[in-house]
Order: C-alpha cells, then sequence, then structure tokens
C-alpha cells in the first residue's frame, strides 16, 4: 500500500547535514556539527594554531605500472627473448669492459682534476662514449627519436632534464659529455665510478648542507667557463615514472646562467621501463627481453634568467618546469626525493600501501622547515604505532606508542591531529601537526622550562625519570609507562636524563610537550 505521506512532489532523498565540507581555499573544514565537538586546541597554551592541511595529491610519481610480468602475450615474449636476453646481456659486458679500458687509459698519469679534462683525453674517451651507445643499444634502445637540437655550450652551459630511468645519463654521456651532479655514493660503484670521475662529476651529499653549498659553487665555476663541458643536473633528484614532473632542487637555477630544458619520454604499451620504485635487477631483465624499447629526447628552447629585474631563483625554477611540463603534457606535483626516502623507508619494513607514507615533501618542507632526515626519524615514531593497512593510527596504538593512559588531555593531544574526526590519523597529520608545534618559538622556551620543572637543584643539568614521570602523571592523571619513558628519552638503563637528551627527545617527540603544559604556564 503507498504511503499516504508520500507523494509525486516529494524527494526521494532526505537531506541531511553535510558532515565533512571543503571551504574555496582547498582546506579541511570540520563542517559545523563537529566544530561544536571537537576537543580544544592541546597546544593553545604555545600559540599555535589549529592544525590546517590542503587536500593531499592522490597520485604516485614514483609507481611503476608494470612491475610484473603479466598477461599471456608478455609471458611468451619474454621466453621468446630469452636466447637474444643472453647475446645482449654479452654484448653488455664486453662494452662496459671496453669503456672501462678505455677510461683508465684516458685518466693515466691525469693528476690536476681541478682544471679541465686535457683534449687528447676527450678524444680516447670517444671510446668510451660509443660504448655508451652500445649499452643502449643491449638494452634494446635500437634508435632513439629526437626532436629539437642541443644549444651550444656558450649560449646555454647548464643543461637540466626530468629523470625517469637509468638510461638517461647514458645517453647524455653518448650524446653531450657533460659534467654531471652525482651522489658521492656513485663513486665507489665498480666500472662505472672510474667512468664518471673521466665527466669529472660534481659529488654531493644531499643530506649535508656544507656538501650542498659547495656542490653549487662548483656548478656556478664550472659553468662559468668555457673550458669544462656544460653542467647537466636533474633537478628533480630522483626517478619518477615519468608521468608527473615533481618539485625542482634549485642547484641548477641558483648560479642564473641559461638553462636548455630537455625532455625524456618512454612510449609504452606492455613494459613501463621507469625506474621509481622499480627493482633495478628486474628493470633490466625486463629491457633485455624486449624486441625494443622506444625512447624520445626533446630538447626545449633555452630558458634566461631575467636580468631586467632581481629574479628570484624559485620563480626561475618553476619557469623551467613549467616549460618542461608542458612539453610532457604532464601535471606537477609537490612530491620530492623525500617522499621517495619514505617511500623506501615503508618498504624496507614491510608496510602495506606504501605511497600512504608520502606527504609532499617539497610542499611540508617549505611550510614547515622539516628535512627528510627528520621527516623518516618522525615517520619510525609513527610506524611504532602499528598503522593499520591504510596507513592509519588508532587512539590506542598512538598513547601505547608514548607509554600514555587515556585521560582528556591525551584524547586533546590525538585531536588536534585528528582532522576527519574518525579517532584515527595519517602520518601527514602527524607529521605535520608535529612540525608546526615545533616550528613555534615558544616551543624552545617550554622545553627549557619543562626541564627545569624536572630537574632538582643539586643537579641542574640532570633531570630524574621518576621526576619526569611524576610531572607527567599530575598531567594525565594517570599511570605512564616507564619502560616506554626510559625508551623515549634513551636511557634504558640510567636514572637520570641529561638536559641535551630531554630537548633532544621533544625535539623529536614535540607533541609531548603539552604534557608540560601547566609548568609553562605557571610563573
Amino acid at each position: 500500500m503507498a504511503d499516504p505521506n508520500c507523494d509525486l512532489n516529494s524527494p526521494l532523498l532526505h537531506e541531511r547535514a553535510p558532515e565533512v565540507s571543503l571551504d574555496v581555499n582547498g582546506f579541511i573544514d570540520r563542517g559545523s556539527e563537529a566544530a561544536t565537538t571537537a576537543p580544544e586546541n592541546a597546544f593553545e597554551f604555545l600559540g599555535v594554531p589549529p592544525l590546517a592541511l590542503p587536500l593531499m595529491s592522490p597520485v604516485d610519481p614514483f609507481r611503476n605500472h608494470t612491475p610484473t610480468i603479466a598477461g599471456l602475450y608478455e609471458w611468451c615474449k619474454t621466453i621468446l627473448c630469452l636466447p637474444i636476453a643472453a647475446v645482449r646481456l654479452v654484448l653488455f659486458g664486453i662494452v662496459i669492459a671496453v669503456g672501462y679500458l678505455a677510461t683508465v687509459a684516458a685518466l693515466c698519469g691525469w693528476k690536476d682534476k681541478q682544471r679541465p679534462l686535457p683534449r687528447w683525453r676527450c678524444r680516447v674517451m670517444w671510446i668510451t662514449r660509443l660504448c655508451a651507445r652500445c649499452i643502449l643499444f643491449s638494452f634494446g634502445y635500437h634508435w632513439i627519436r629526437r626532436k629539437g637540437k642541443p644549444a651550444s655550450r656558450e649560449i646555454a652551459p647548464i643543461v637540466v632534464c626530468n629523470h625517469v630511468s637509468y638510461t638517461e645519463p647514458i645517453f647524455f654521456f653518448y650524446e653531450l659529455f657533460p659534467t654531471m651532479v652525482a651522489s658521492e655514493s656513485h663513486d665507489a660503484l665498480p666500472f662505472v665510478g672510474t667512468i664518471i670521475r673521466a665527466m669529472q662529476v660534481i659529488y654531493v651529499d644531499r643530506f649535508s648542507p656544507q656538501s650542498r653549498r659547495l656542490a653549487i659553487h662548483e656548478i656556478k665555476r664550472k659553468a662559468s667557463s668555457n673550458d669544462f663541458p656544460r653542467v647537466m643536473l636533474f633537478p628533480e633528484g630522483t626517478t619518477t615514472n615519468g608521468r608527473f614532473l615533481i618539485s625542482f632542487r634549485l642547484g641548477a637555477f641558483i648560479p642564473s646562467l641559461p638553462i636548455q630544458p630537455v625532455v625524456v619520454r618512454y612510449p609504452y604499451i606492455h613494459f613501463d621501463q621507469s625506474w621509481g620504485n622499480a627493482n633495478l635487477l628486474k628493470l633490466m631483465f625486463r629491457m633485455f627481453t624486449q624486441f625494443h624499447n622506444f625512447m624520445e629526447v626533446e630538447y626545449l628552447p633555452v630558458v634566461f634568467p631575467d636580468e631586467s629585474k632581481q629574479q628570484n631563483t624559485v620563480h626561475f625554477a618553476e619557469r623551467t618546469s613549467y616549460s618542461m611540463a608542458n612539453a610532457l603534457n604532464v601535471l606537477q606535483t609537490s612530491h620530492s626525493f623525500g617522499d621517495m626516502i619514505l617511500l623506501t623507508r615503508a618498504s624496507e619494513l614491510a608496510k602495506e600501501r606504501c605511497s600512504n607514507y608520502m606527504v609532499e615533501m617539497a610542499w611540508v618542507e617549505n611550510s614547515f622547515n622539516i628535512s627528510s632526515s627528520e621527516a623518516v626519524v618522525i615517520l619510525d615514531r609513527f610506524l611504532s604505532m602499528n598503522p593499520d593497512s591504510f596507513g592509519r593510527v588508532e587512539l590506542h596504538g598512538f598513547l601505547n606508542a608514548y607509554g600514555l593512559g587515556r585521560s582528556p588531555l591525551s584524547e586533546k593531544i590525538f585531536g588536534y591531529l585528528d582532522l576527519e574526526k574518525k579517532w584515527s590519523i595519517t602520518f601527514r597529520q602527524f607529521l605535520t601537526g608535529s612540525a608546526q608545534v615545533r616550528k613555534q618559538p615558544s616551543f624552545w622556551r617550554a622545553c627549557e622550562a619543562a626541564f627545569a620543572l624536572c630537574s632538582s637543584d643539586d643537579m641542574m643539568d640532570h633531570a630524574s625519570l621518576e621526576q619526569i614521570g611524576r610531572v607527567i602523571q599530575s598531567t594525565v592523571h594517570g599511570a605512564v609507562n616507564s619502560e616506554t619513558l626510559r625508551q623515549l628519552f634513551g636511557t634504558d638503563t640510567d636514572v637520570y636524563v641529561s638536559k641535551d637528551a630531554f630537548i633532544e627527545c621533544l625535539q623529536k617527540n614535540p607533541l609531548l610537550i603539552a604534557l608540560f603544559a601547566a609548568c609553562v604556564n605557571d610563573p
């Protein structure tokens, strides 16, 4: 029987208040209903504003889309190409050996490595360069399509390129023989280390500020002199899947010299040649077992620094990246090499859906002044909270990692991070919330005040674990796990904690400063 309260003009679905809404700026809004029940800010005493995050990009710029051999066609092709792969492997070994011997001959007796490689030695290196092209041939790159031409060294002393696979450095070694910027670890590689020394590579330790400063000085010195080869950099700092362009490091743009962008594409149907997060040996095997691999190189117009006004280095990098993204017809993201480090760390610990631990590190670094190495330390803390398969941590896991019981204060700390009010948090929320607390100027004064409360007049430079536990218990009104407390402060056996260790613990775990809020507020 029909419902008498319904007619043809009645809506099929009743309206309900939205639980989550988005404002025009793209920031997460807790909604009017959630705002009335949300816990107060546990870090308001430091002047920390409520946490607000832009929407996270759903893409994974490092994911290889064909990580395994799939489908009947691919299996048949792989089996059919095994004899071809054996021949290619022999060719690969021969040209590596020939190139290595030619490089040793070219470098024999060369001691003044601060000056350009003499011309006769460069001519000998042509043997190695031809060997590099043979290496690409053995990988199935029988022909390589080129579009445009490289500008002369006098016009564009610096070349930048997107980084998709390990084949780009091999190609440009053959094509341009440039001076590249590479990690210091590459120097220790067998055969390869000797060859790249002939290129007068600029080594850099990306985790050392001093090493980065020296590298920038060397880039400017060598790019400014026509006696050296042109300088080539991969400003993304790591390999991607080629479907996106991640944020650029600024080393190539600080010298303010003309730059020629180059883009590389790898068209495919069945086999994604991008390195990204793929295993290197598996990638090489699959290259060997293809009939042919496609590679396209396009030289773009030179981008000149704006001399009419004092140009910002960031703006120079943005103009260049826009030119490359437009040529590739891809989107730019705020991911960086730091995201690859986080991805690798999560993979090492066998976590599911490792892409859930990416945070668009370039944006995080700019917004919160936190380095990739510091983000890894915070990731380790988050992973100790036993996140689920979707990379989310619930309240009990959060409290167990800090040895705390459930209390109004501990819930307020967790609630500060829980933007979606699901009683679970993501690593991005945990990282940015921790970084936002730590970047406040009042945070360091609060650390000093907290230590002063826990120390005694007899030992001004040390605080007892017992006193620290009592202070925390007085704020959370519950028991504190003493063993976890010892681990947090790095004193598995000691009774006392030094001031440096105390401050370092709060620096690595800035959310814990809320446990000392009472002592900071009291005069």
